[in-house]
């Protein structure tokens, strides 16, 4: 007759009856619980946390590069017409969507519950009602009236988080002040003009909401001074992905003396911050599943050691090391497994749920677990990258697989005649 192949039914069954341990054993059986309980808590933790740090990274670009642009093209001073062909010549280029002339500068502004300082910018208004994060975000108002009237109009948009500081809503007036001076009899003098505010919008970042207010291009060059140049162009890719590679294609479409640069480089440091601090987060919350996975050695010591009459009955029946070592790995390896499945569920179901439990444990504590004053964002994000699943998935069951087999190893190699010495 045959031997039975390797991992065949007797010795999964054996392993299955082992870690279903007797009262008696019950010290064995708590360890092993709590090996069980350890690394579905340490696979959770990583899913979760990695999840929400994908998250943070997918909101945060989506809405920096939303709300600005994916390349700058900075041209000489030039006339009307000439920067519409430059600006249609950088529109010609592949992978580009948009190209928009933007004059952009910091200014103190005036509502009727005080002054703050202020980012303001200068967009044609067509531009304004085609870029979705803002045309689509206006929580009061409308942008009906925005560039009607002469030079543009009087007209702005403003953000949320300010005109909640200052005390606006559409249709209040304010006062915006330029840091350029005009000579005057009295000498320099900071321009100022009052305007109306045409509507609130909210993109959900408050560093954005709270800062930025927008006005017609032609009004910003009379307000700031620049004539009849612009600051920038800002252009919007396809894929912002590509923007390094297709800077010098805009520097050429721009014209001689035309400078590009990237969002790469706008917000490298940024950026870099996030990715160090994602690898160093993956790297101390995997340590942490290895340290859950070596529970398992201690729960199967216990059982080698409550087991050494059976595993020398076993020996002298003809069982071979190698299925010794088979049934306990087995036996340390169920456990693991089992971890690993349900940690990654209760990652997973965290992260699907993760505004509901936000909203529940801000019910229950009566406060804002997650300031967006702080945070830049209005809720915690969570984005599920499958791809890191898996690899948390192999990284617990290769930990895992590994705690099993010193003692595995120890149990093949017990003497059967010491083993049934004393009993």
């Amino acid at each position: 007759m045959s031997p039975a192949p390797p991992f065949s039914a007797w010795e999964r069954q054996i392993a299955v009856r082992y870690l279903l341990a007797k009262r008696s054993q019950g010290g064995v059986a708590m360890i092993s619980i709590i090996s069980f309980i350890a690394i579905v808590l340490a696979v959770a933790a990583l899913v979760i946390t990695m999840s929400i740090m994908n998250g943070f990274r997918t909101e945060l670009t989506s809405k920096i590069l939303g709300f600005n642009g994916h390349a700058y093209v900075v041209v000489g001073a030039m006339g009307p017409a000439e920067l519409d062909g430059v600006v249609r010549r950088i529109r010609a280029v592949p992978g580009v969507i948009e190209a928009e002339p933007v004059v952009e500068s910091q200014a103190l502004v005036q509502g009727p519950q005080g002054a703050a300082g202020a980012v303001v910018r200068g967009v044609r208004p067509a531009d304004l009602r085609s870029t979705a994060i803002i045309a689509r975000n206006v929580t009061a108002g409308s942008l009906a009236g925005f560039g009607a009237g002469e030079d543009g109009g009087d007209e702005v948009l403003v953000g949320e988080e300010l005109a909640r500081t200052l005390g606006l809503s559409p249709g209040d007036p304010i006062t915006i002040i330029s840091p350029s001076a005009a000579a005057t009899a009295l000498g320099e003098m900071p321009v100022s003009k009052p305007y109306d505010v045409a509507g609130l919008f909210q993109v959900g970042m408050s560093e954005y909401d709270r800062a930025f207010v927008y006005m017609p291009l032609t009004q910003a060059q009379l307000l700031f001074g620049r004539g009849e140049s612009v600051d920038f162009i800002e252009v919007k890719l396809t894929d912002p992905d590509k923007a390094p590679a297709l800077k010098g294609a805009l520097a050429a479409a721009a014209g001689p003396g035309a400078v590009a640069t990237d969002w790469t480089e706008k917000n490298s440091a940024y950026f870099n911050a996030l990715k160090v601090e994602r690898n160093v987060m993956r790297m101390i919350l995997m340590i942490l599943v290895a340290i859950a996975a070596m529970n398992i050695i201690s729960s199967l010591i216990m059982l080698v050691k409550n087991k050494g009459r059976d595993i020398a009955i076993l020996r002298t029946m003809g069982a071979g090391q190698g299925a010794i070592l088979r049934i306990f790995f087995m036996a340390g390896a169920t456990i693991g497994v089992l971890g690993t499945v349900f940690g990654v569920l209760a990652g997973v179901l965290f992260c699907v749920n993760i505004q509901a439990i936000q909203a529940f444990i801000e019910w229950v504590t009566g406060t804002a677990v997650f300031s967006p004053d702080v945070y830049f964002l209005a809720h915690v994000p969570a984005r599920i990258d499958w791809g890191e699943v898996a690899l948390v998935s192999v990284w617990t069951l290769a930990a895992s697989f590994l705690a099993t087999l010193p003692p595995a190893w120890g149990a093949s190699r017990l003497d059967p005649v010491e083993a049934l010495r004393y009993e």
